[in-house]
C-alpha cells in the first residue's frame, strides 16, 4: 500500500508526533525518511514534512507552556535567531539536487548522536554561574519533576552563544524540513547548560516558530500538497499529545537514552540512502 493513502500517512505521523514530542526534534525527523521510503520526492517531503513540525510543536509546546517546563524567556530569545537561519536554509534547498540532501540530512543526525552520546554520563550543575549578558536576559528558571518528585532551579547561561549557535539551527530546519529539534536540544542542554526537560520542551516551543517561516518559502514555490498535509497534521497532534504526556513521567536519563537510539538509526539510514547502499 502507498504511503500516500491517507490512512497509512495518518499512522506513520502518529508516531512522528510521538517520537516529535517525546525528543523535541520535531515529528519530521521520521516523517522525511518514510515519505521517501515509499517514493515522495525528497523536496516534496521536506515541505510536507516542515508543515508537520509547526503542528507537532504546537500540540507540544502547549501542553509543556501550561506545566511551567518551558523557558518562555529563553524560547523567545533564540527564535529570533532560527527564524532568520530557517528562511535562509528553505532557500538553499530548492536550488539543491536531491542526493546532497539525503547525505546532509544522517550527516546532522550522527553529529548530534555522537556529541549527546560523549557526554550522556556527564552530570550538569544548572545553577553554574552565568555570565553578564545571560544574566540579563534573565534565563533562570525551575520546574518541579514529577519523576524525581523534586522542585528543580537552573540557569540559563552563554547566551551569546546560544544565539548564533541557532541560527545555524535554523538553517538546518529550512533547508531538511526536520525542525532542527535535535540540535536545538543539543545547543539547550550543552551551550546554555539547561536541564534535559527544558531542553526538550523550549526546544518544542522554538520549532514551531522556526518551521512557519520556513513553510512561507515552500508554500511560495508550490512544494506544499494539501492532500497529503491534511492526514499528517491530524496524525502528528494526536502522536504528540500522547508524547507529552508520557514525557512528564520519564526520568531525564530516559528520555535522553531514547533520543540518542532514534538519531543513530535515523542517520545511518539517510546516508546509506544518498550513496545509493539503500534505493
Amino acid at each position: 500500500m502507498s504511503i500516500t493513502s491517507p490512512g497509512v500517512l495518518f499512522l506513520v505521523s502518529i508516531v512522528a508526533g510521538f517520537i516529535g514530542a517525546m525528543s523535541g526534534m520535531g515529528g519530521g525527523i521520521v516523517l522525511i525518511p518514510a515519505l521517501t521510503l515509499f517514493g515522495v520526492n525528497i523536496k516534496h517531503a521536506i515541505a510536507i514534512s516542515i508543515v508537520s513540525v509547526i503542528a507537532t510543536s504546537s500540540g507540544a509546546a502547549s501542553a509543556y507552556v501550561r506545566d511551567g517546563v518551558t523557558n518562555l524567556k529563553v524560547g523567545m530569545f533564540l527564535e529570533m535567531f532560527t527564524i532568520l537561519g530557517a528562511i535562509i536554509g528553505a532557500t538553499v534547498t530548492l536550488v539543491s539536487s536531491d542526493q546532497p540532501l539525503f547525505i546532509a540530512f544522517g550527516i546532522v543526525l550522527l553529529i548530534s548522536w555522537g556529541t549527546l552520546f560523549i557526554r550522556k554520563h556527564n552530570l550538569t550543575n544548572y545553577l553554574l554561574p552565568a555570565d553578564r549578558f545571560s544574566r540579563w536576559l534573565e534565563l533562570r528558571g525551575a520546574y518541579y519533576d514529577h519523576a524525581e518528585h523534586k522542585e528543580i532551579e537552573y540557569q540559563g547561561r552563554r547566551a551569546w552563544l546560544g544565539g548564533p549557535c541557532m541560527f545555524g539551527a535554523g538553517f538546518i530546519a529550512g533547508l531538511l524540513g526536520i525542525g532542527a529539534g535535535a540540535l536545538k536540544v543539543l545547543i539547550l542542554d550543552l551551550a546554555m547548560g539547561l536541564p534535559p526537560k527544558v531542553s526538550t520542551t523550549t526546544s518544542n516551543l522554538i520549532i514551531g516558530v522556526t518551521a512557519l517561516a520556513g513553510t512561507s518559502i515552500y508554500i511560495a514555490a508550490g512544494y506544499v500538497d494539501p492532500g497529503l498535509v491534511a492526514p499528517v497534521i491530524v496524525g502528528v497532534v494526536a502522536g504528540a499529545f500522547v508524547g507529552t504526556r508520557l514525557l512528564k513521567r520519564l526520568s531525564n536519563h530516559a528520555i535522553r537514552q531514547f533520543f540518542l537510539y532514534v538519531l543513530l538509526a535515523l542517520g545511518v539510514e539517510m546516508i546509506l540512502r544518498g550513496i545509493g547502499v539503500i534505493p
